[in-house]
This record gives C-alpha cells, structure tokens and sequence, in this order.
C-alpha cells in the first residue's frame, strides 16, 4: 500500500490541500491519501507535533508522512526527509521533528529541493519525494545524509519530592486539557499517594478517572488519555472554555501523606 499521511495548517477554506495531493498524483504512482488533519493553528508546531507523535504508529510500516506546518520559517527553509522506525517523514526543519520523536533518529536527510523558498515550493518537495520512494529509490539519491536536526525546547514538568509541576501542552476538539504529565512520572513521584491536582483557583481534583462518565455530567475529572498523558476534562462539557485555560498554563499536583490513622 502506498500511503501518505498529511499533516498542515492549510485548512480546508483554501486549494493548498489539492495542490499537494494533486501533484502528487502527478507522478502517477497509486496513492492512498490520509488526512490526518489541516486544521492545526497556524505556524504552531507543538500542536502539530503532538497529533504527528500520537498518530503516526498506527499506520503500517512504509507509510509516508507529510508534515506541512510553519514552512517559512526563514527565507531560505531546509526540508528534510527522515526515516524513523520504518516510517518516512518529509517536512521543515523548523524544530518540529525534535518535538515528535524522544529519541533523534538516525537517518536524516536533507532535501536538495529544500532551498526552493518559494510560497508553494513546498508542493514541489513533497511530490518529487514522495514519487521517489514509491518509485523505490534509496533515501540517499534525494538528499545528503546529516546529523543536524533544529532542536526545539518544550517546557517539562518540574518534580520535588511531593510535588509535580505541569503545564498545558494541547487543547484537542473537546475542549480537554492535556498535560505534559506522562503516567510513568505520575506514579514514579506519587507512589500511590493521595494527591491533589491544583489549576488557577479552582477545588483541586483528588482522584484518577478511568472515563468521562465516572463522574456526573458538567463534573471536572482528570484521566490519562490514550497518549498516556493526563488530562483534565468534564463530563459532557468543555473544560478549557470553562475555567479559562490555555496552552502553557501551569498546573500543580500536591501528593500528601497517608492518614496514619486509617
């Protein structure tokens, strides 16, 4: 199966996503196009990166993910052709990548086409890359193996010895709230203890959910999502509009003492 994966802030108001697709389709290879999404905010490649992260695994091994997201971020921009755990990506070396993969892959390759910088430019970069791995050439005749990849620092969680400090790191469909807290570090600091999670001056939430009905509707809950992260959320509602939280908020989880007495 040839598929590609896109990923853009293109929306769908617009004829970008046709010319992409159109264009590659140009080279007259059969393709199966996914769209994950064209709706991330403009120029914002930690949303991005977050759906690319969480999504691309669930594809077969071979596919091709373009990302489309922040291109011109200078004015001459770098494209790079990257195969990562037997999937390809193609996109701007904008620090995007260094936020989708934990670990820096191995075989990076920058574009030839990559110094286009023209505004459409970058339809030409995917189609010329995509028509050559489907054509079955090597990674290695489109572009020159390098180690460079723009590293983009994303704010981590701060932990004591009783304590998490978080922030907001996506705001999905639904309005939940998803936290840069994995549950490995939650139970790693929390070793089962009681907590209490604080954001802005709300009641703190004291326990985990498994889903959003454990609680009553228009109820806050948090529950680690299917990325493993935690999430705040309610039950039938939406939990961003509601207390007024935003990406990079910050957000605090107490862990507190046993009852001795209990």
């Amino acid at each position: 199966m040839n598929i590609v994966t896109l990923t853009t802030d293109f929306g769908w108001q617009d004829y970008f996503v046709g010319v992409v697709k159109g264009s590659i389709l140009s080279h007259e290879h059969p393709v199966i196009f996914a769209d994950i999404t064209h709706n991330i905010e403009n120029h914002n490649i930690v949303e991005a990166s977050y759906i690319v992260k969480n999504a691309y695994k669930s594809f077969p091994k071979g596919t091709i993910h373009l990302i489309s997201v922040h291109n011109f971020y200078q004015s001459r921009p770098r494209f790079l052709l990257i195969e990562h755990q037997g999937h390809y990506f193609v996109g701007p070396d904008n620090g995007i990548f260094s936020l989708i993969f934990d670990d820096k892959p191995t075989k990076i390759y920058e574009l030839f086409h990559g110094a286009s910088g023209q505004v459409f430019g970058v339809k030409d970069v995917f189609s010329e890359v995509v028509g050559h791995l489907l054509s079955g050439k090597p990674p290695h005749q489109i572009g020159e193996s390098t180690e460079e990849l723009l590293e983009r620092l994303t704010l981590q969680p701060i932990t004591g010895k009783d304590q998490i400090r978080g922030s907001v790191v996506h705001i999905d469909n639904y309005q939940n709230v998803v936290l840069n807290i994995d549950a490995n570090l939650f139970n790693r600091i929390g070793q089962n203890r009681p907590f209490e999670l604080y954001f802005k001056r709300y009641d703190p939430i004291t326990r985990i959910s498994k889903n959003y009905a454990d609680v009553p509707v228009g109820e806050v809950l948090c529950l680690f999502n299917s990325a493993g992260l935690l999430e705040l959320a309610v039950n039938m509602g939406q939990a961003a509009t509601l207390f007024g939280l935003e990406v990079d908020e910050a957000i605090q989880i107490d862990f507190l003492m046993p009852d001795m007495e209990a």
